[in-house]
């Protein structure tokens, strides 16, 4: 019975000769204490050597060998220890019993102790010896000490054993070396299933699935006989093929076999069907079980989730609390995956608590899950606080870490975490390259950059494209545009996002002629571009042909799907004035898409429609699509261009009905539409009542004041900005200049023009010098005014112009006006101010037969004076 593997019934034959009376011996107990082992029965075992020792064999060798193996087998390496110092004189099958308990049951290094025993004993080491040791030295990773022991198993001639040979291929196979073992496997002339097991198990485990594969249908030629591991061993490497036919064949051998129903082969099978997508086929299998293990529940949990089904996943993990075994830390690990793709707080913090209760918070892998579900669901700083608290951080953990910072954009912690890593010698990997280089992405970070490119030619990460196009991407953030170039001129291998690397460099960078150039290389190459670069070049189109082209592409690729790509499209020919086409490309949209819905209210706001924005937020409220801080945004712009009070009462309640209220952005646009609906008093309590004031909102208050002519409050907000440490910015001083301009404060005006270009080293745009030229020209210095127009760096805009020449009218300088209107007819012959104001100035001047003159040419061009109207909404009370 126990050669033939019978060893319950062995069990229940022994008890029936007690009951029966007969007696056991020396030669009874071995069988009996060994069958134990096998099914790691302990319980029976301890009762059997309770009987060795009321019938006195307790000093017989064989007995105490086999007790040695029984409670090694059952992990009591203590009492499997005690047995065996109680032994007066072991032999050489008794040390390699408690070699083997110690090496079956992980404890490596009292495993080595012991074969140094055996030397200092003086006794050869034999197949047993060999066999136990060489796993020891695959765990540990030895491969210097397993080549040692190899040598030494050929100088006694045991290296063909069919025993080592299985232990010596995984040997091999665990370091990599799939050519050594190969080469011990063909050399085997008579090969057992345990040999082909091995070899099969080496590729499999090493993910050469397509070798696995051919060896598996080797062996089923060869009609070696098929036992559990076989098919444990071949299952995963089907997982991994192309096709479930590989898996299928597999699965009907089982079955012919009679192992298909074997919990291990089953669950083996669970996790390939799910691997492949087939769930439907996996529930079958699993609907069938008669016992579910933890294997298997944790099968579907991570089955569920990789195929995205999400909620099944999760209702999984209930049944299994339920009806199944306690979920251990890789069943919680898919159970807060499926959180973080639901992007559900209060079910991934549920699944936190269970961590607790249960200790799992103190697995690394855990841990690692917890911070990237806390990350993702943006609470970076419940992810900062857990990964301060984690007792153990590996690599992993840090680069979860400052990934999540950068996606938040916090790039201060980042830098933080990353100084903390180099100060904790934990070294950088190729993910935290990646994580590392979004960090710095201005031109006084470029130093730090080019340290993290350093080390990655150190290191040889320089060989992986993706860090390539990271490197492009950081010097083109720090502005070393030249830098990105070379990088991306020296690549071999060029992918679609090197090429959006440099495209988007080029066209952060203004320099829309070289983006337009080097995406007509790459349409002209083998990479084809993709929604991303579509994105990227659809708003540096000069011609709307360009955009249509732009989207023909898109349409022929099927990237016009694309909700962003097609809001890009929306945009792009609203800015060609062609609101027609944006209104036609979102009547073809998606609605769900609450992109889309914002997109098209921008359209109408920008071409000054502001009524059809409204109306388009109406009618997304009446489809249930829930707006954005954007769709508010837009509404709020739309308020400001209709200056309607009781338009801006009800936007006002609909923002704190929804609790939008605390968002920043919106309080400052909310600000403007009262300033510029005459309410300053309700924008100014809005300021006031800020817990936290940026940039914008002192601009938009200063703004308000400037526009309702009250420059004294205006500079005294200005000042009081400087005070709290806020740095004015480029629109702060368009704000301040235009109060002065308003107030008709000039030398004011001089010392912040000047303190903008000398102290915080902001370069003028065309708005700061309007507001310079309007005050000069308020005050009648137009002499003064016409110079600055004349030194600008850059074409003067028509508005600026129109500006000087309506001065040139008010303060009735007639040959400045006639040099002003030269420069304007010559950059726009159609406009109608310029004409008019001309002919006011001849006409204040005596000059009617001039003024009559510019009134016939406006006639002659079919220019008209349009009458005006004013959009200011009374309040009837």
């Amino acid at each position: 019975m126990s050669n033939y593997g019978l060893h319950d019934e062995l069990l229940s034959l022994y008890f029936k000769c007690q009951i029966l009376g007969c007696s056991s011996d020396n030669y009874t107990f071995p069988f009996v204490i060994k069958a134990c082992a096998s099914i790691r029965d302990l319980r029976t075992g301890k009762e059997i050597h309770c009987v060795v020792l009321r019938k006195r064999y307790e000093d017989n060798l064989v007995v105490q060998t086999a007790l040695i193996d029984m409670y090694a087998k059952n992990g009591c390496m203590k009492s499997s220890r005690f047995v065996f110092d109680v032994i007066p004189q072991p032999d050489l099958v008794s040390w390699n019993a408690l070699l083997s308990g110690y090496s079956f049951n992980g404890l490596d290094h009292e495993a080595f102790q012991v074969v140094q025993q055996v030397q200092v004993k003086g006794f050869k080491p034999n197949v047993s010896t060999f066999a136990s040791l060489i796993p020891v030295c695959t765990r540990l990773g030895t491969s210097e000490i397993g080549r040692s022991i190899h040598g030494l198993t050929l100088r006694c001639g045991f290296s063909m054993d069919d025993k080592l040979v299985p232990a010596l291929i995984s040997m091999y196979s665990s370091n990599g070396d799939l050519t050594a073992a190969r080469k011990l496997f063909d050399l085997l002339d008579t090969k057992t299933v345990v040999v082909w097991n091995s070899m099969i198990s080496a590729y499999s485990q090493n993910h050469m699935s397509n070798e696995a594969f051919e060896l598996y249908c080797k062996m089923v030629g060869k009609d070696v006989h098929h036992d559990l591991v076989t098919f444990v061993s071949i299952v995963p490497s089907c997982g991994n093929l192309d096709s479930n036919q590989y898996g299928e064949s597999v699965h009907a051998r089982g079955i012919k076999h009679g192992l298909a129903h074997q919990s291990a082969v089953v669950t083996a099978l669970l996790s390939m069907y799910a691997k492949l997508g087939y769930m439907d086929s996996a529930d079958f299998l699993f609907d069938g079980m008669l016992e579910r293990d933890l294997y298997s529940w944790n099968s579907m949990v991570s089955g569920y989730v990789q195929n995205g089904l999400l909620y099944k996943g999760l209702t999984a993990f209930h049944q299994m609390l339920v009806m199944g075994p306690l979920p251990d830390s890789v069943t919680l690990l898919g159970v807060l995956s499926a959180c973080t793709r639901l992007n559900d707080t209060l079910m991934g913090m549920s699944a936190h608590a269970y961590c607790l209760r249960n200790g799992f918070d103190l697995t690394i892998n855990v841990s690692n899950a917890l911070l990237a579900f806390y990350s993702e669901c943006y609470k970076l700083s419940t992810s900062i606080s857990l990964f301060r608290r984690m007792v153990t951080r590996n690599v992993i953990s840090w680069n979860t870490l400052i990934s999540s910072c950068v996606h938040h954009c916090d790039m201060r912690n980042a830098i933080t975490f990353i100084q903390q890593m180099q100060q904790e010698n934990v070294k950088f990997d190729l993910v935290t390259v990646m994580s590392i280089l979004p960090c710095y992405c201005d031109s006084e970070e470029l130093i730090h950059g080019m340290s993290v490119h350093g080390y990655s030619l150190r290191t040889g990460f320089i060989s992986d494209v993706s860090v390539i196009n990271a490197l492009i991407s950081m010097y083109i953030n720090c502005e070393d545009l030249d830098a990105g170039n070379l990088l991306f001129a020296g690549m071999h291998v060029r992918t679609v996002v090197s090429w959006n690397a440099l495209i988007t460099g080029y066209r952060y960078s203004d320099l829309h002629k070289e983006a337009m150039t080097l995406f007509r290389h790459m349409t002209m190459g083998d990479q084809k571009p993709n929604f991303v670069t579509l994105l990227n070049v659809l708003p540096i189109c000069h011609h709307q042909l360009h955009g249509k082209s732009i989207h023909a592409y898109a349409v022929r690729t099927g990237d016009v799907l694309e909700p962003h790509l097609l809001t890009s499209l929306i945009c792009m020919y609203s800015r060609f004035e062609n609101v027609s086409s944006s209104c036609l490309l979102f009547e073809s949209a998606d609605k769900r898409n609450v992109t889309v819905w914002n997109a098209i209210m921008s359209v109408h706001v920008e071409s000054g429609n502001a009524n059809l924005a409204v109306t388009s937020f109406t009618k997304m409220l009446q489809m249930q699509q829930k707006p954005d801080y954007v769709t508010i945004l837009t509404l709020i712009s739309a308020c400001c261009q209709l200056t309607s009070l009781a338009l801006s009462e009800s936007v006002m309640a609909f923002i704190v009905h929804k609790g939008f209220e605390n968002e920043l952005s919106i309080n400052n646009s909310l600000m403007d539409v009262y300033a510029r609906c005459g309410y300053l008093t309700n924008a100014r309590k809005m300021f006031d009542d800020l817990k936290i004031k940026d940039i914008v909102s002192w601009s938009v208050i200063i703004n308000g004041y400037g526009i309702h002519g009250n420059a004294e409050a205006a500079l005294t907000l200005f000042s009081q900005m400087r005070c709290s440490g806020l740095k004015p910015d480029d629109v702060t001083y368009i704000s301040i200049l235009s109060a002065c301009s308003h107030a008709g404060l000039v030398e004011q005006a001089r010392m912040l023009f000047n303190s903008m270009v000398e102290d915080f080293g902001i370069t003028p745009r065309m708005e700061h010098y309007a507001c310079m030229v309007d005050l000069l020209g308020r005050t009648g210095r137009l002499n003064e005014a016409y110079h600055l127009v004349k030194g600008l760096p850059f074409r003067p805009s028509l508005s600026l112009l129109e500006s000087l020449l309506g001065a040139c009218s008010i303060h009735g300088d007639l040959e400045l006006a006639e040099e002003i209107s030269r420069l304007f007819f010559d950059m726009n012959p159609k406009s109608v101010g310029p004409y008019v104001m001309l002919s006011n100035v001849y006409a204040a001047a005596g000059r009617w037969g001039d003024a009559s003159r510019v009134r016939s040419k406006m006639e002659e061009i079919q220019v008209k004076k349009v009458p005006g109207i004013s959009l200011v909404e009374l309040d009837s009370h």
